[in-house]
């Protein structure tokens, strides 16, 4: 990567080529890691990153959220906190049932423990949640610094 002062951008911009070559960068200057140690003994600023719910696929009010969440975790980084980020998930219950039941196309509650057993539903519902984490984890990846540790 080149270190030269800032100057104009030519025609030939491409954002994200920079944005991957700004991360291939970090990643192999370790960058984020290097930032985490050098922050150790300063003052501690806790931040649990959630949560969101694991019912549905992500959306663009997911990535608004994570962005904004982003922003605040790297301003007190850069105010020299020892920023611990916590990505959490919200794997209750209810929201992850519901979309397990329209999967399953069960029209009543009783139906879970007649037609699908109580068992094999929480099954289902174990993994629906899993795979929908998969993928928000996923995209927490490609929070630049984030997705380098």
């Amino acid at each position: 990567m080149v270190t030269k002062t800032v100057g104009k951008l030519g025609r030939e911009y491409n954002p994200q080529d920079a944005e991957k070559r700004i991360l291939d960068y970090w990643h192999k200057t370790r960058a984020y890691q290097k930032t985490k140690r050098k922050l150790l003994n300063r003052p501690k600023f806790y931040f649990l990153d959630g949560p969101p719910y694991v019912n549905a696929a992500p959306h663009v009010g997911t990535a608004w959220n994570k962005t904004l969440k982003d922003a605040i975790i790297r301003y007190w980084r850069m105010k020299g906190y020892n920023v611990r980020d916590q990505p959490g998930y919200d794997c209750h219950g209810l929201p992850v049932e519901v979309m397990v039941e329209k999967l399953l196309k069960l029209t009543n509650k009783k139906e879970i423990e007649e037609v699908v057993g109580i068992g094999n539903f929480i099954e289902k519902c174990k993994e629906y949640a899993a795979e929908n984490v998969e993928i928000q984890a996923g995209l927490q990846g490609h929070r630049c610094m984030d997705g380098l540790g």
